[in-house]
């Protein structure tokens, strides 16, 4: 998938949720990456690398702007941690302004569980987790944002349909040196990727600009706690729906607002 598909417009972290809208913007054309930097690629490489673990966690905070019912810029908050066992399991637990949702993905089925709602959904999934975020988001409209990160080779997709792109600074982030990369996959998108600076070349900062959608919004995620040494079990990835949780079908509509959902 595009780098515009994968860092997807919506107005929430999930994008489709049990009774909740959002607005899905398409993927861009694929186009040739011949002019990424040698410095941008081999750290991207190094990325892949290490994310090509069997398994880990991390947490990342985000800020998501949309286009209000006026036209205003308006901005949403998450905090999520996900845990990761290739090549078929991921539990993501989200809070955020708009409330709280679990994703889990067993390697045979995925789960949206809605907590305040008290309300779930479930799919056949595919055996692989990047197979399986492709098919929540055509069946379910699911959007998880990073998704990127949790493909085979998250290096090549975050690469994909970008033209141009290469390092433009340094940083510090949480005391780590990192290096600040730009990227441009024309015309849609530009994509800020703060690295570590070092072998493992972690992703410590993301920022996403969309300059083909109205007010130009963006996309901002910190991460944080990157964790390889965890050993999840399986019942980690196993929803049992708590007493009072009922199971519903999707009600999601494409091209509704992100200033309608709640």
């Amino acid at each position: 998938m595009t780098l515009s598909k994968r860092f997807r417009y919506t107005g929430l972290v999930v994008g489709m949720i049990i009774g909740v809208t959002a607005t899905i913007v398409g993927p861009a054309h694929a186009q040739s990456a011949a002019g990424i930097s040698t410095d941008a690629s081999d750290a991207l490489t190094r990325m892949s690398k290490t994310l090509q673990a069997d398994q880990f966690s991390f947490r990342s905070h985000t800020l998501r702007a949309y286009v209000g019912a006026n036209g205003e810029l308006l901005h949403v908050a998450h905090t999520m941690k996900t845990v990761v066992r290739r090549p078929d399991r991921l539990a993501v637990d989200i809070v955020g302004d708009d409330g709280a949702i679990k994703m889990i993905y067993d390697g045979k089925s995925l789960v949206v569980y809605s907590v305040a709602q008290k309300q779930y959904a479930r799919i056949p999934a595919p055996a692989k987790i990047g197979e399986m975020l492709d098919v929540a988001q055509d069946r379910m409209q699911v959007d998880f944002p990073l998704a990127d990160l949790l493909t085979e080779d998250p290096g090549k997709a975050v690469l994909s349909g970008v033209t141009s792109g290469g390092q433009v600074g340094t940083a510090t982030i949480d005391g780590v040196p990192c290096r600040h990369f730009f990227f441009v996959q024309s015309p849609d998108l530009e994509l800020e990727l703060w690295l570590e600076d070092n072998d493992r070349s972690l992703p410590r900062r993301v920022f996403v600009t969309y300059r083909s959608l109205p007010g130009h919004p963006t996309f901002l995620a910190e991460l944080s706690d990157w964790d390889f040494t965890v050993k999840p079990a399986d019942t980690e990835f196993d929803f049992q729906p708590p007493a009072g949780v009922t199971q519903v079908e999707l009600t999601a509509k494409a091209n509704a607002a992100p200033a309608n959902t709640k």
